[in-house]
């Protein structure tokens, strides 16, 4: 989980509110791969499946970049 910056009160509420956002999003993705269930999203204006694999292959994607930023 990507930690706030220490002047996060600082911060506009729009960006404030966009980093709690992708936070809740990212604690969703977690919560379906530890129950190992697949996460439903709107996209493109259909409801897709996200199979836990693909989320799991993502999660370390993210980990990854996150230790090695570039």
């Amino acid at each position: 989980m990507i930690k706030p910056p220490k002047n996060v009160l600082e911060l506009p509420l729009h960006v404030r509110a966009e980093m709690a956002l992708r936070a809740a999003a990212e604690r969703a993705r977690e919560e379906h791969i530890r129950w190992d269930l697949p996460l439903h999203v709107w996209r493109d204006g259909k409801v897709i499946e996200i199979p836990v694999e693909e989320l799991r292959r993502e999660l370390a994607e993210r980990k990854a970049q996150q230790e090695n930023p570039e």
